[in-house]
């Protein structure tokens, strides 16, 4: 009997969870759709271009979903090129892709970037390394297919942070994995890393100190995401791990770095925390909290505190530029 009632109590506990998600999922997705209606969130009105779907990897849709593999291009019509952008969108590894994270590319791109933003296979269908090893392949493709890159950028928020800084990983430290030699092998020279309100580890999930919902949506993005077998190598799922536990000997230089954050958000403890973990194997890392900041606040982009994100992480790429020495 006591196991029978320890068995429905996991049943409730995980059906609770999988309602949370669902219902964050449709509000956001909502969110979205809907703030696309305003006119101002119309691309042509300022002077950029979108090129959708485009397919970075060859499509098996007898294996993977119709649109993992596709990426959105957002491009400024004239004026000067400030470089390429790869944004990894969010949603706990689960939900969201880059339909919703629209606002985002455009953002940098009105500003001058090229912005790549692809979509990724999503847990719990598809555990680690899937996404890492999508988002090395846009990466890549990105390389192969961008032109002359004057200033490539690595971008992303929330589950997106965690894949950019394990890009970034990847291009600084020779791993063992298959994606990472692959992005090792290009060379790529990342002139900043930008991730914000990011999740840096999917193990001791409790470090945030929640309870309840909130504990529930954070289990849900560790337990989804990490590989079923119990003695896998989570050195890439926990990216601030790995950097806390390498010596400062990358083999090569890791960019300047700028971590952004909310204080009302409930894992801002990582923002800080990453921080100091880059700041082992670099001098030029900053990171910055805003006031009455939720998880993923700038992207409510008529906010005050989102504006000032806006102009911090644009002020910080501008000095990131190659030619800001000469500007």
């Amino acid at each position: 009997m006591k196991g029978l009632a320890l068995r429905r109590k996991r049943g409730h506990h995980k059906k609770r969870q999988s309602l949370s998600g669902l219902m964050v999922h449709g509000a956001l997705e909502g969110l979205s759709r809907a703030a696309r209606l305003h006119p101002l969130a119309n691309p042509a009105r300022h002077g950029v271009s979108v090129e959708r779907d485009v397919a970075y990897r060859p499509a098996r849709t007898d294996v993977f979903p119709t649109d993992a593999h596709l990426l959105d291009v957002y491009r400024r019509d004239d004026g000067p090129r400030r470089g390429v952008m790869l944004y990894l969108h969010g949603g706990g590894f689960r939900i969201l892709s880059k339909e919703t994270h629209w606002v985002m590319a455009l953002g940098f791109a009105r500003e001058g970037y090229d912005v790549y933003t692809p979509n990724y296979r999503l847990a719990p269908r598809h555990r680690y390394p899937a996404a890492i090893e999508d988002c090395a392949d846009a990466l890549c493709w990105v390389l192969d297919h961008a032109g002359p890159i004057e200033s490539l950028v690595l971008a992303g928020e929330s589950a997106g942070a965690n894949l950019a800084a394990a890009l970034t990983i990847a291009a600084t430290f020779e791993r063992p994995e298959p994606w990472a030699q692959a992005v090792y092998a290009r060379a790529p020279k990342i002139h900043a890393l930008l991730p914000a309100c990011g999740i840096f580890g999917v193990t001791d999930l409790g470090r945030f100190g929640q309870r309840g919902i909130v504990q529930d949506r954070i289990n849900e993005v560790g337990n989804g995401y990490r590989p079923l077998e119990p003695d896998a190598d989570l050195a890439m799922c926990d990216v601030m791990r790995f950097l806390l536990d390498t010596p400062p000997s990358a083999d090569r230089p890791w960019p300047p770095s700028f971590l952004i954050g909310g204080q009302l958000d409930v894992i801002k403890s990582d923002t800080l925390a990453m921080r100091d973990a880059i700041a082992g194997h670099t001098d030029d890392v900053s990171a910055k909290l805003y006031p009455k900041g939720i998880h993923a606040f700038h992207a409510f982009v008529w906010a005050a505190n989102a504006r000032a994100a806006w102009r911090d992480q644009l002020s910080f790429l501008e000095r990131c530029h190659p030619d800001a020495s000469t500007e």
